[in-house]
C-alpha cells in the first residue's frame, strides 16, 4: 500500500473522546510524505476529528479526550513536552471556508513570520513574495498587496490563506474541504496548487467531493461509523485502487453512491 515510501506521519491505534463519547475508534495508518492523502466518508464519521488530530488541534475544544499516538517523523506529537506553537508551525492548516484576517493581503501573510519575531522587512517582503507565488497568487494580487484581504474573491481567499501556512515554512499541510465553497472554476485552482505543492510538502485533504479525491490523491482513507456512531477507517490505499478495485464492499457502496 505504502511500501517502499518515507512515512511522514504514522497515526497508531488513535481513539478520541468529546466527553464520553468515542468519536474515533482505534485509526492507525501511515502517510507518507510529499504525497496527497485523500480522507473520505459520509457526514459524522470523524474525518475532521481525525485531520485536527494531526496537529493536537481538537485540544482547543472543551473535554476531548486523545488515546494513541500520532508520530511526526517518528516523533510522537501527543508526548508531554511537545512545543504546540511549533508542531502547529511544521503541521498547516486550511480550513473549510477562507479566514483572512482583516488585514492588508500583505500583513495576512506577514502575519506568521511577525509572530516568530521575525523583524527584517527585506526578509519579510521575500518570503511574502515567495508565499504567494507558491499560492498562485502572486500575479494576481502584487500591485494590491496593501489593500484588504477581504476584497479578495472567495478563491482568492483561500489561496490567500494557503500562502499565510506556506509562509511559516511547514512540513505538512491540512486542508478541511478546502474548496466546498468555492465555484469550480476557483475548485480546480484549489486542486492544481495542491497538486504542485505535492512536491515540496505532505497534504492530507478531507473531502466530501470523490471526483476530486480521485483527481488529486495519491491514498484515499474511507471512514465510517460503527453502530455505536464511533468513526472506524474501513480502508485505505492507493487512491486508484480504492476507486477501482475496493477490498471492502462498504468502501465500494459509498463510492458508487449506494449510501452516503
Amino acid at each position: 500500500m505504502v511500501n517502499n515510501l518515507k512515512i511522514k506521519i504514522s497515526v497508531r491505534n488513535l481513539n478520541i473522546y468529546y466527553g464520553s463519547f468515542l468519536a474515533l475508534k482505534d485509526i492507525t495508518l501511515d502517510i507518507p510524505e510529499k504525497s496527497i492523502t485523500a480522507i473520505i466518508g459520509p457526514s459524522g464519521c470523524g474525518k475532521s476529528t481525525f485531520l485536527r488530530a494531526l496537529n493536537r488541534m481538537n485540544e482547543l475544544l472543551p473535554d476531548v479526550r486523545t488515546v494513541g499516538e500520532v508520530l511526526l517523523d517518528g516523533q510522537n506529537i501527543y508526548s508531554p513536552n511537545v512545543d504546540l506553537v511549533a508542531l502547529r508551525r511544521k503541521v498547516g492548516m486550511v480550513f473549510q471556508r477562507p479566514n483572512p484576517f482583516p488585514k492588508s493581503i500583505f500583513e495576512n501573510v506577514a502575519f506568521g513570520l511577525r509572530i516568530q519575531g521575525i523583524k527584517n522587512r527585506e526578509q519579510i517582503e521575500e518570503i511574502v513574495e515567495l508565499s504567494l507565488r507558491r499560492a498562485a497568487l502572486w500575479d494576481e494580487v502584487k500591485n494590491k498587496l496593501h489593500k484588504s484581504a477581504l476584497e479578495l474573491s472567495g478563491g482568492q481567499q483561500q489561496r490567500l490563506c494557503i500562502a499565510r501556512v506556506l509562509a511559516v515554512q511547514p512540513e505538512v499541510i491540512l486542508m478541511d474541504e478546502p474548496a466546498s465553497a468555492l465555484d469550480p472554476i476557483a475548485t480546480l485552482r484549489i486542486e492544481d496548487l495542491m497538486r504542485e505543492l505535492r512536491e515540496e510538502y505532505t497534504i492530507v485533504i478531507v473531502t466530501h467531493n470523490m471526483q476530486q479525491a480521485a483527481r488529486v490523491s495519491d491514498f484515499t482513507a474511507f471512514f465510517l461509523t460503527d453502530e455505536n456512531r464511533a468513526g472506524m477507517l474501513i480502508e485505505y490505499g492507493n487512491t486508484s485502487e480504492i476507486f477501482t478495485m475496493p477490498k471492502d464492499p462498504r468502501t465500494e457502496g459509498y463510492i458508487t453512491g449506494r449510501y452516503g
